[in-house]
């Protein structure tokens, strides 16, 4: 598993030239309504075992959450099912809050 700030995520993001991300987000739904990334997929943690076989094994994948704990096992577990290219959002979406869209609500 790699790790990304949220600085190098929005270049990434803002950058036509590579190809976007799946942009994972495995936090609550309550927590998605908050705030949220945009063009994030929600699909909360404890979904993920039932629902992991949506996603493709071949696709990036950045997983993201509030502070990057949660995704950081999301990731793992993505890894042990064959994903070869699973991403953490280190410091999580409040990352992106603080570095990113500082106008984005936090929690």
């Amino acid at each position: 598993m790699q790790n990304i700030t949220a600085t190098e995520l929005a270049q990434w993001l803002s950058d036509s030239s590579r190809k976007a991300p799946v942009l994972l987000d495995v936090r609550e739904p309550w927590e998605h309504e908050t705030c949220h990334i945009p063009g994030v997929q929600l699909m909360p943690m404890q979904t993920v075992p039932a629902r992991f076989q949506e996603l493709e094994p071949d696709d990036v994948i950045v997983c993201i959450c509030h502070h990057g704990g949660r995704s950081m096992q999301v990731a793992n577990f993505l890894e042990r099912q064959g994903f070869t290219q699973t991403i953490n959002l280190t410091g999580g979406v409040h990352a992106w809050a603080q570095q990113v869209d500082t106008g984005m609500p936090t929690y």
